[in-house]
């Protein structure tokens, strides 16, 4: 069985798309970021980090329980667990190369390109004009990529699709104010929606909906989310 350690947001968004995809059992457990649940001793002995998501496998390798957490390792150790969604063992270079550059470039920096644009202080116009040219950057490398491609890796839908799916979710807060966030990158708007228009997708979309996750952004919220803006005790 796995456990899911998620909040309704990007990165956990993946892992709950790939679970539904292979039909793997696992147990949903909500944890509010909103509320600062993610700092709490029992999920900090889950992640470290302090983030979501992240899972324990009660059947890991050998037997012995597991814990994954960051969702391309998730999305890695899942897709070996399985063998589903790896593509061809000749394309993994290929495909652990893009997994990092969505990790590392795309996801990052569209996440900075929201803080900046929708939670930052007024002002920062440096920061917003920096985070958000640099992820359309990820996005224009990808869409370049993808030019005669029906998938980010092979001829198969595979775990890369799945990474970029669930930032590529966001476009229309990585790109505020555009009618069509995706319409200056159509190998990427075409590769969105295919993958969106997947029936695991809106499955995955109908995790946590009953979980009445904090929806107001507070000073609470925001010392939860942001801790490091805000002094520690000494």
């Amino acid at each position: 069985m796995i456990r899911f350690y998620f909040h309704p947001t990007p990165n956990p968004a993946k892992v709950a798309l790939f679970l539904e995809e292979v039909g793997l059992p696992y147990e949903a457990i909500p944890v509010d970021t909103s509320k600062g649940e993610q700092h709490t001793p029992a999920f900090r002995a889950v992640n470290p980090n302090g983030k979501v998501p992240a899972i324990v496998d009660t059947e890991g390798l050998g037997g012995k329980e597991a814990r994954v957490f960051d969702s391309t390792a998730i999305l890695i150790y899942l897709a070996e667990k399985t063998g589903k969604l790896l593509g061809k063992l000749e394309d993994r270079p290929e495909l652990l190369s893009w997994l990092l550059f969505i990790a590392s470039g795309l996801g990052p920096f569209s996440g900075q390109a929201v803080h900046f644009q929708f939670a930052a202080p007024d002002g920062l116009d440096y920061a917003v004009n920096r985070y958000r040219r640099e992820a359309e950057r990820h996005y224009q490398v990808l869409n370049d990529h993808l030019e005669g491609r029906e998938f980010i890796v092979g001829a198969t839908y595979t775990i890369a699709d799945i990474s970029a799916w669930g930032w590529l979710d966001r476009a229309s807060r990585v790109r505020k104010g555009e009618a069509d966030p995706l319409a200056a990158f159509p190998n990427l708007k075409r590769l969105f929606e295919a993958v969106d228009a997947r029936p695991a997708v809106a499955r995955a979309r109908a995790v946590g909906k009953d979980h009445p996750f904090k929806k107001v952004s507070d000073e609470e919220t925001k010392r939860a989310l942001f801790p490091s803006n805000y002094p520690t005790a000494s």
